[in-house]
């Protein structure tokens, strides 16, 4: 007898839609927790099953993360991007850091030469949240502010392609980051990012790209 495919119902599909638009929106966060499954039945008005079925599919398309006893937190903003975070989770440190560096050099130096009034805001807005977010000592919140702030220079660049590729892999960045700053926040090792936005500012694509080459070698990826 020849094998068919199970077809998943209607419901959970529509259930999954709604989980996927909440992460891909950004109402959930990459590393937050998403409601319990009593909050999401009651939410949706669905059945348990259903919500349990949406939320292993979205698991093992690599956007949450099932943790026993803990919750299920968001883990990527798409598929791809959930895909290379587990491609790539086990990557050679050093081998990351040179990927983000050709990719941040590029967009530095598109960034100086297409950014609008608008991004400079952004970019403004973001610079100050990292800078705070230092200070605070709060390495998590300096992650996503890191990372926020390079994916707003990646969106200055203006080339689509571009800031796509650099979003799915904002789950690999932040993974490593994270691990890195897990023990290592004082002033010694805190990397400056106001030049790279200073050249960004003055359209000097040059500049721009040489800060943005030195940013990821001050993390001690290179080093382990």
């Amino acid at each position: 007898m020849p094998l068919t495919s199970p077809r998943r119902s209607a419901l959970a599909d529509q259930v999954i839609s709604q989980l996927r638009a909440q992460i891909t929106s950004g109402e959930w966060p990459v590393g937050s927790r998403i409601p319990t499954e009593p909050e999401l039945v009651e939410q949706l008005g669905v059945a348990r099953n259903t919500v349990r079925e949406a939320v292993r599919a979205l698991a093992h398309n690599g956007l949450l993360d099932i943790r026993q006893g803990s919750g299920t937190y968001v883990l990527a903003t798409s598929e791809l991007a959930g895909v290379m975070h587990r491609r790539f989770a086990g990557a050679d440190p050093g081998h990351v850091v040179e990927l983000r560096i050709a990719l941040e050099t590029t967009a530095a130096r598109l960034a100086a030469e297409r950014r609008t009034e608008q991004d400079l805001r952004q970019l403004d807005a973001q610079l100050d949240r990292r800078e705070r977010a230092w200070v605070a000592g709060d390495p998590g919140a300096f992650v996503e502010a890191d990372t926020t702030l390079h994916m707003a220079i990646v969106a200055a660049s203006h080339n689509d392609v571009l800031a796509e590729l650099y979003a799915d892999l904002g789950a690999v960045v932040r993974a490593f980051l994270r691990a890195d700053l897990d023990t290592r926040m004082g002033p010694e090792t805190y990397v400056d990012h106001g030049r790279l936005v200073t050249a960004i500012r003055e359209g000097d694509g040059e500049r721009a790209a040489a800060e943005a080459a030195i940013h990821p070698l001050g993390c001690r990826f290179r080093d382990r």
